[in-house]
């Protein structure tokens, strides 16, 4: 018997090792006692990493924060099936799942804990998104053909590992770019630095991207890496480069040329091994023309541009972006709102947005601190929405039907007394049956004189 037993074990172990789902199990503790290849292929965990550990520690998905499937299996002793979420992996990258669950008990039915099944939906989530008319990239998301195009372009400008400038309006989603660039390079796994360059001086700029030696000025007490050192294989965006001066960019040039940079109070060069990203609100070649930003440095940082359109030329994209803003304070705030009422999203849609996403985005915050639930409406928008916009509040049924009436009350009585009451012409003029003429004047109780024009005398 007991043979049999370790036979059935062994068996049930090759089975639950060549699956393609992932399978866990856990303890009363929460702890986890079992975990297959497929759980450390999706993770990106190994097994000997994952047991013993919490499973909330493993697996990081919004539903650990709130309505877990598991809980709810070992509390209420019922399998769940088929529950939607997300997992973040080793590579700290979000994987959509599908997840089952079901409680795990022993031969003589005690019940040792839970297990879970859960599958990686990456693929089937891609071809949702494309099949709705949707682009998903990092953590930028579209309909527009505008951004479709950059899109289809952004995963070959980035394994080229040149320079790239990325143009756009303040809120157009630079740095988002700039990331989406890093993560699907092959400097993916070493830092991504940003640095914005129009908020520091000449000096401090320098000292913060190249570092410094002890003693190189009155405060330097010991020595600092610098942002070039500390991104050593990986990316660097040098944020609002327009801003910064002539002096700066000569130096910046010779960095750029020599691929080797200098802290300050050295005497030796180190290696820049990292890849240069742009960003700019300011029209650099504008900027050239008038001797602001030096010809030669715009030259070398266009290799490769990128223009993100402003919100206003793809507002298609409003109500795909206002959706994502709902989701993503719902679950940061423990809201349930299910999204924006049609005339709230009608007076969006007017709007020009010249803060772009980033003005939408605190928008949308405004309104769900004042909604919680149901949809965002019209009065949880902010008031400067309100002013001088061309969407009016629409009137009740009952004000609309009244409005009806007494205009079409108005036009018949007209007709009627231009064609001297003369019913038959009246309701020729109005282009209906003189049977529907006369319905209407009964329904509105129109009192009319007892001849009717067609038979009045002449004087």
């Amino acid at each position: 018997m007991k043979k049999d037993n370790n036979v059935s074990a062994n068996v049930t172990e090759t089975i639950l090792e060549s699956i393609s789902d992932g399978v866990f199990t856990v303890n009363h503790e929460w702890r986890i006692m079992s975990f297959n290849r497929a759980a450390e292929e999706i993770t990106g965990i190994s097994r000997e990493e994952a047991i013993g550990r919490y499973c909330w520690e493993v697996f990081r998905s919004n539903m650990c924060e709130g309505d877990c499937a598991l809980k709810r299996t070992m509390k209420e002793g019922k399998a769940f099936v088929s529950t939607s979420t997300y997992i973040i992996n080793s590579e700290k990258k979000r994987i959509p799942i599908g997840v089952s669950t079901a409680v795990l008990k022993n031969e003589e039915g005690q019940t040792l804990g839970g297990v879970e099944t859960f599958r990686d939906n990456t693929l089937v989530e891609e071809l949702r998104k494309e099949l709705s008319g949707n682009f998903k990239l990092g953590d930028m998301v579209s309909s527009s053909a505008l951004m479709k195009k950059i899109f289809a372009t952004l995963p070959l400008i980035a394994e080229s590992d040149s320079t790239v400038l990325i143009e756009g309006e303040t809120g157009t989603g630079k740095e988002m770019m700039a990331r989406a660039l890093h993560e699907y390079s092959l400097r993916r796994k070493k830092p991504y630095l940003a640095i914005n360059c129009g908020a520091l001086p000449d000096t401090l700029l320098e000292s913060e991207l190249f570092g410094y030696k002890a003693g190189a000025f009155t405060h330097a007490v010991k020595d600092k890496e610098g942002i070039f050192s500390a991104a050593a294989g990986g990316t660097i965006l040098l944020d609002e480069l327009g801003e910064t001066s002539p002096a700066f960019q000569v130096k910046l040039l010779r960095v750029l040329e020599e691929k080797e940079f200098q802290p300050l109070g050295s005497v030796k060069k180190q290696p820049a091994d990292v890849r240069i990203l742009a960003a700019t609100n300011r029209d650099l070649t504008e900027l050239v023309k008038t001797g602001a930003f030096r010809q030669d440095l715009f030259y070398r940082v266009n290799v490769v541009r990128i223009e993100l359109p402003p919100l206003r030329e793809r507002k298609e994209d409003i109500p795909l972006l206002a959706q994502c803003f709902v989701d993503k304070m719902n679950r940061l705030r423990s809201k349930s709102v299910s999204g924006l009422s049609e005339l709230a999203l009608e007076l969006l849609m007017y709007h020009d947005f010249p803060g772009n996403i980033r003005e939408l985005e605190n928008i949308i915050e405004h309104a769900l601190i004042l909604c919680s639930q149901g949809e965002v409406e019209r009065e949880h928008l902010p008031a400067y929405l309100l002013q001088g916009s061309r969407v009016t509040p629409q009137p009740d049924a009952s004000s609309m039907q009244s409005a009806v009436a007494t205009t079409e009350l108005e036009l018949i009585q007209a007709a009627l007394k231009r064609n001297n009451y003369n019913r038959t012409a009246a309701a020729k003029e109005l282009g209906m049956h003189k049977s529907t003429l006369f319905r209407k004047v009964k329904k509105l109780g129109l009192e009319l004189p007892q001849v009717d024009g067609r038979y009045a005398r002449k004087s």
